[in-house]
């Protein structure tokens, strides 16, 4: 004879996808910040003095921040299903929840003030652009920036005269002097290996050669990014809807489990 239990169980099928998620997050976050030591360690950094006077965006801090939330929150799932502890699926469905909310909010803000976006937006790019050769990450980030889109400076090639080896200045001694970074110039399929030398001299005054040029992409990325949006916008909002769902399918998951473990608690109390 056999006896079947009638009572609150946990849901067994939810527990282990939120464990095996969380799991994958957990180790994802793990390696992203052993990525941002690695980093930091190359370019010699690994001191708070370093970190702080480094002037311009170092990419490296979103992989940290990035690697952080998904560290902790991959930890506080994982343990919180395996566990069954109703106190780290609290938490995990609470910060889930408040990223969700905060990327809702940022999503329309950023709709309806686009015009003020636009101007932060430009003008983060051009303070970056002027820490170009501070930093070898912001470097390789800019260069990536301007060959996937296609593009120069912010709102123009001209932009680059922010920057102390690119400026048309008569102080400047650069051999880069009103020129842009190799990133700027368009790709010569004759060539096979990359020219970094091919925008020297291009914003000359002797020259003038910025208008219609053949030689560098003259339009700037802000406005590279607005063409670009619209002709992508089916990707864009699938990513987004993606990420959303993957959001509450993880909170619903969570707060499933809360209530069975709640549920099967308030049962060992009679």
């Amino acid at each position: 004879m056999s006896y079947t239990y009638q009572g609150a169980q946990v849901n067994y099928l939810f527990k282990y996808i939120l464990f095996t998620f969380n799991t994958i997050f957990w180790v994802a976050g793990a390696g992203l910040l052993a990525i941002t030591f690695w980093a930091w360690n190359e370019k010699g950094m690994l001191n708070i003095q370093s970190i702080t006077e480094l002037k311009g965006f170092d990419p490296v801090w979103v992989i940290l921040v990035v690697g952080l939330f998904t560290f902790i929150l991959g930890y506080a799932g994982c343990i919180g299903a395996l566990r069954e502890n109703i106190c780290l699926l609290k938490f995990f469905s609470v910060i889930i929840g408040t990223i969700f909310t905060v990327e809702l909010v940022a999503g329309i803000l950023a709709f309806v003030f686009q015009d003020t976006v636009k101007e932060h937006v430009q003008k983060f790019v051009q303070d970056n652009i002027s820490a170009y050769r501070d930093d070898i990450d912001l470097q390789n980030l800019i260069d990536a920036v301007q060959k996937y889109m296609q593009c120069c400076g912010a709102a123009d090639p001209n932009d680059w005269n922010r920057n102390v080896y690119f400026n048309c200045s008569k102080e400047n001694t650069s051999r880069e002097r009103c020129g842009v970074p190799f990133s700027c110039c368009l790709p010569d399929p004759a060539q096979n290996v990359v020219n970094t030398q091919c925008g020297y001299d291009i914003r000359s005054p002797d020259k003038n050669t910025i208008k219609d040029s053949l030689v560098i992409y003259t339009k700037g990325c802000i406005q590279a990014f607005e063409d670009w949006l619209p002709k992508n916008i089916y990707f864009v909002a699938g990513a987004f809807l993606v990420i959303a769902a993957l959001q509450m399918f993880s909170i619903y998951l969570a707060r499933s489990l809360i209530s069975d473990i709640e549920a099967l608690k308030a049962g060992w109390r009679y």
